[in-house]
């Protein structure tokens, strides 16, 4: 009996853009991702292991905005953040603005379990995963043609962007909202055999972002939260999610309010966030294995698997 949920990430391409192949390949991708933590979750494993290897699985694939394919900064660079929580044991673990290393998520796990510390940034957070001998690449593994594109149109327009213009021909990209803005980050949550929860997100960021900007993922309470309550991942403008302080306010209202795990997120996501625009959404899952994937976007890539053994992968 265990219940894992993941997301690629709010707001969609187009419907208009998405070709049947895209499409295809999107849902091959969150299909692998599921698999890779409902496997470990049916041998018992741990819920901190299946959202590792679940996010790990999504940031080595290029169609999502963490790991290799993530956005560009304004100077050329890739800053990846990501953390993970134990619901169990209260720890986390996060890194902000690495460069080098190849699974984020592998260095957020690495400054919960050897060091003191929850949230390491670069240049530190690459020297440890060096010390400890995690995988790490050139900038030319992470680069990919279409986030280089997007970064161009960026640059043009001037604006930063949340991942993920599709490109709309030659010529700079149009001001004002795009209806193929995506918002990238990928994340888990699961509910292993025992009853434990955990949570891990990851995220290349904003496209032509400055100042080593760093958003909600890598923040404990905000982007990513777990207790013996609920496990939450988030996804969307980050700006918002750090004030509202997302992840921990749904945990709140289910311990102070009495609220269900979906009642509780959709207050969250629908009467908090959405009307001063905090576009986006999460994924949650609680004690007793109740999932919860609730957005106010027009999609969030989603996948999930339920107490019951029963399957989604969806988009819109």
């Amino acid at each position: 009996m265990f219940a894992l949920a993941l997301h690629g990430g709010a707001g969609t391409i187009a419907r208009a853009s998405l070709t049947p192949a895209l499409e295809a390949a999107y849902r091959a991708a969150l299909q692998a991702a599921l698999a890779a933590g409902t496997t470990l979750l049916a041998q018992g494993a741990p819920a901190l292991d299946a959202v590792e290897a679940t996010v790990r699985s999504l940031e080595d694939c290029p169609l999502f905005n963490a790991g290799r394919g993530a956005v560009f900064t304004h100077d050329g660079h890739h800053e990846m953040d990501a953390a993970l929580m134990d619901g169990a044991s209260g720890r986390a673990g996060a890194v902000a603005g690495v460069r080098q290393v190849q699974n984020p998520i592998r260095a957020a796990r690495l400054v919960m379990e050897q060091t003191e510390h929850v949230l390491l940034a670069y240049p530190g957070a690459d020297e440890l995963a060096h010390a400890h001998g995690l995988p790490l690449q050139p900038p030319a593994y992470f680069f990919t043609q279409q986030r280089f594109d997007q970064l161009q149109q960026a640059i043009a327009a001037g604006r930063t962007q949340l991942d993920h213009a599709a490109s709309p021909g030659p010529g700079p990209a149009p001001l004002g909202p795009d209806p193929n803005w995506k918002k990238g980050t990928v994340g888990a949550v699961a509910r292993d055999q025992r009853g434990y929860l955990a949570a891990a997100t990851s995220t290349g960021g904003m496209t032509n972002k400055r100042y080593s900007r760093i958003g909600d993922t890598p923040i404990i309470g905000a982007g990513t939260w777990a207790d013996a309550r609920c496990a939450i991942s988030c996804t969307g403008h980050g700006e918002y999610f750090m004030r509202a302080v997302v992840g921990y306010d749904v945990a709140c209202l289910m311990e102070y309010k009495g609220l269900s795990l979906a009642e509780a997120c959709r207050v969250v996501v629908h009467d908090k966030l959405a009307p001063v625009g905090g576009e986006g959404g999460l994924i949650a899952a609680d004690a007793a294995g109740h999932l919860a994937l609730p957005f106010n976007s027009e999609g969030m890539y989603r996948a999930s698997h339920s107490m019951a053994g029963e399957e989604l992968v969806a988009i819109y």
